[in-house]
């Protein structure tokens, strides 16, 4: 079959029993792939009434089936029968209850590929019966609790964000594993049960907020830690105001007032070019500079050897000069527009965006142009802006954004779509199943990746593919770019599993170095907009001339399927935050805040890329094409927003939850102190009648202020009371928990698994750390196949600990590696130290 032109999922068939946002959204992403999916309702209709349905089940064939009655459930296993792949999202058990048995069709059909999305793991005893909405999740798995050093000096516990990010790191990491799996298949025949659970995906996703490096120099606390430590040291009230905290924060990481009353965010720590570029466009370079401003020229010394007290490109700042640099920047931001700060900022390389709403960016210039946002004929809603694809190839980019309307139809006609579809897996190829003496297979075992990026988002893509058996080579350059914040303490996480190599591929023998690396991998992974790639010799002529089969991945900021205005700015998770209404939606319109969990979009945009790498090497083993896949942080903040993330003609307000002192979506949604604590109760007015068979709950149904009643009644008696009663009322429910309190609970000391049989919550402490320090993380235990092998990947090495290995991989002498350290065109190391003090 050739469809070298064709969307690449385009002859797979889905069957999709999700509801809710994280199982639709997986089964959306594999439509907009081209994918055949029928989406299946319950005869009432969606558990979650929104407009955003009208997203979840784009490009789908939408069917009611009544599974409790033998003609819906006879029904819905002949679709399941022309299937390649089944979704659902109930609580474990319940579809094989109504007799749906995954286990039982793998057993007739090997090839057939499951999936589930419990909110808990199928093997937590203590919550899977559990209700486990989103918020639920979320406060369980300390996401509302651990808001950041903001949230900790306003002295504002227990948070709350209307922003689903449980689900859209699900989104990700579920459809990733889908697409491996689908690439499993089409070269053995076998299919796979796979499991994701929410929880799981979230804190893989919030990994950033859960690590801990013991004795961690003190060079990498902020001014807010430090304010957090005197306060509690000498018990003062965590009670700083918004205007109050801002003063504790890096001048080069802040929000600033524009000439317009418009606000701008300004992200450019870590990175002296990117610093120097702004304060040079803001006008203040020079002035700063005679002002004695120090410079030192190797950051990953240790402190005590540099010569000076900072510099240009140190995160944070100490305090002496970021009240000195800030107080600048200020005043030069007051010079012009918010919007016209994004277009000097853009245009001059430097990270950096306006504040703005989710509405704004619906209806953006750039994000229209770009396909990152499209327009859909909805059938209820009619012409709708919605999210564009989150990932594409750059070979037919207008492809992935022709989406369909969601489409109502009979059983019958849903069947004889299945039918119909021509199928791209060779029929009779399957192999027995449970073949004996054969070590379990990662989907990904024996591919090779070149990995190029740098911060967060790039490098996850790179250590993700490594749990599914692919090797990875991280190559960097001699000279760091970033100060060991971002190059070091991040790396803990983002480069487990690679061999790490330092070599400068600017040089004449640099370069020849990188075109064996590419003449040696399957796939090369980048992060860096366009414009950069042809004087890397990344461009897609200069790279197919030294490989002709090797795929490519980039990832960047503002890119979509197509050119716009801004394609080729750079920038970070907080760019995007800020620019795509995340940040105004969780501290407020004229306040904005960043959103508190480092990662936001970083980590899930790692997780996309995954998914779209594995695209690629599906679509060149179906069709023998060579292909470019894309994604960026702004296809990735729509999946965020799904909820909010459409706009159409008669739409009601953009007025959802958003704010410090919001602390929930409605009265039914929302934290409540008890006697001794706080819960999150997460119901709706079709629950009424179970909430008001509840001893104390009893005159809801009567009163005119739900949130008061709510409000004094939970007060009258303990958390541990109201827990009870609500779940046996089948009402979700829960008690905020910490991470830290999480990390405490499930720790162990790394033992060579990745946590899957530990339930929704694991962690590993690495004692023996290569960098000395003892570190303790989440496991990468969120994708849990029954077949296929999820590797258990190695501690991060330090920066150049395998440059000479590498090197001799691809041909080079002991002579000739000696060579080029001598020369500074490859090197052993940034730094004496893995973490510098």
């Amino acid at each position: 079959m050739n469809n070298n032109h064709q969307l690449p999922l385009v002859g797979v068939r889905v069957v999709d029993f999700g509801q809710q946002i994280a199982a639709p959204a997986v089964a959306m992403t594999l439509a907009d792939l081209g994918a055949t999916v029928i989406h299946i309702d319950p005869p009432q209709g969606p558990q979650w009434v929104s407009p955003a349905n009208a997203v979840l089940n784009r490009n789908k064939q939408c069917i009611t089936l009544d599974l409790k009655s033998a003609t819906g459930l006879s029904q819905a296993q002949q679709l399941i029968a022309q299937a390649d792949v089944v979704i659902e999202n109930f609580r474990p058990g319940v579809l094989s209850r109504l007799g749906i048995d995954f286990d039982a069709l793998r057993a007739e059909r090997p090839e057939l590929i499951t999936l589930s999305i419990p909110g808990f793991a199928s093997n937590d005893m203590l919550r899977r019966e559990w209700k486990a909405t989103e918020a639920i999740i979320a406060a369980t798995s300390g996401s509302f609790t651990d808001m950041g050093f903001n949230r900790v000096l306003m002295g504002i516990e227990p948070s709350f964000s209307p922003v689903p990010l449980g689900s859209s790191y699900a989104i990700s990491l579920a459809a990733s594993s889908v697409v491996m799996a689908l690439y499993e298949r089409a070269q053995s025949g076998q299919g796979d049960h796979i499991e994701v659970p929410v929880a799981a995906a979230l804190m893989e996703g919030l990994s950033y907020n859960s690590f801990v490096i013991d004795q961690l120099p003190e060079r990498y606390k902020t001014m807010r830690e430090h304010e957090i430590a005197y306060r509690r040291d000498n018990d003062i009230d965590m009670d700083l105001s918004y205007a109050e905290l801002q003063e504790y924060l890096d001048p080069f990481f802040r929000t600033y007032d524009c000439a317009d009353g418009r606000k701008f965010y300004c992200v450019c720590p870590s990175h002296r070019n990117h610093a120097k570029r702004a304060l040079q466009v803001l006008g203040v370079y020079d002035e700063l500079m005679a002002e004695g401003f120090p410079e030192v020229k190797d950051l990953h010394l240790p402190v005590d050897e540099w010569d000076g007290e900072t510099s240009l490109g140190v995160y944070p700042l100490p305090e002496k000069w970021a009240k000195v640099v800030a107080a600048k920047m200020k005043r030069a931001f007051l010079t012009k527009t918010a919007s016209e700060w994004d277009r000097i900022f853009g245009e001059t390389g430097i990270p950096g965006a306006s504040q703005r709403t989710t509405q704004e960016w619906l209806h953006d210039e750039h994000t229209n142009q770009a396909g990152l946002i499209i327009e859909v004929n909805d059938p209820e809603y009619g012409w709708m802006k919605q999210p564009g694809p989150l990932v594409w190839f750059e070979h037919n980019p207008a492809a992935f954004i022709q989406a369909r309307g969601r489409e109502f139809v009979s059983f019958e006609a849903a069947l004889e779509r299945l039918n119909s579809t021509v199928s791209p897996f060779a029929p009779n190829a399957v192999q027995a199943v449970g073949a004996t003496g054969q070590e379990q297979k990662g989907w990904l075992d024996g591919k090779k990746v070149l990995d190029l990026t740098n911060v967060i988002a790039g490098p996850h893509s790179g250590a993700f593919l490594g749990r599914f058996g692919a090797e990875v080579i991280k190559l960097d350059p001699v000279t760091p770019l970033y100060d060991p914040l971002i190059g070091c303490v991040y790396s803990f996480q983002t480069d487990m599993g690679k061999k790490k190599a330092l070599v400068n591929i600017m040089t004449e023998q640099g370069r020849e170095v990188l075109h064996r690396l590419i003449r040696s991998v399957d796939l090369v992974l980048i992060n860096a907009p366009q414009r950069q790639l042809e004087p890397l010799g990344l461009d897609a002529q200069s790279l197919l001339a030294v490989n002709p089969e090797v795929l490519f991945c980039r990832l960047d900021c503002f890119g979509g399927p197509l050119p716009g205005p801004k394609t080729n700015y750079i920038g970070y998770d907080d760019i995007i935050q800020a620019n795509s209404g995340i940040m105004m939606r969780f501290g407020g319109s004229e306040t904005p805040e960043e959103h508190a969990h480092v990662g936001t979009l970083d980590v899930n945009c790692g997780f996309a890329a995954g998914m779209g790498m594995a695209l690629a090497m599906y679509h060149q083993l179906m069709t023998g094409q060579v292909s470019r896949v894309r994604t960026s942080l702004s296809a990735v903040t729509n999946m965020a927003q799904l909820p909010f993330m459409f706009d159409y003609e008669g739409r009601e307000p953009f007025n959802e939850a958003s704010g410090r002192t919001v602390l929930g979506n409605h009265p039914l949604s929302h934290f409540y102190q008890t006697l001794d604590g706080w819960i999150f109760l997460d119901s709706n007015p079709s629950e009424l009648d179970q909430l008001t068979a509840i001893e104390g709950l009893t005159e809801l149904s009567d009163t005119p202020d739900v949130h008061v009643y709510l409000k004094n009644a939970f007060k009258q008696a303990a958390t541990a009371h109201w827990l009870n009663l609500l779940r046996e009322a089948d009402v979700a429910v829960a008690e905020p928990n910490s991470i830290e309190a999480l990390r405490q609970q499930y720790s162990r000391v790394h033992d060579g698994s990745v946590g899957t049989h530990l339930g929704s919550y694991a962690f590993s402490i690495y004692p023996d750390h290569p960098s000395g320090h003892c570190f303790t993380q989440i496991d990468h235990y969120s994708i849990r196949p029954s077949r296929a092998a999820i590797r258990a990947i190695a501690a991060t090495e330090k920066f150049g600990h395998s440059t000479q290995a590498v090197l001799a991989s691809i041909g080079y002498s002991e002579c000739e590696i000696a060579s080029m350290i001598e020369l500074n065109i490859a090197s052993l190391g940034w730094s004496k130290q893995y973490l510098p003090g």
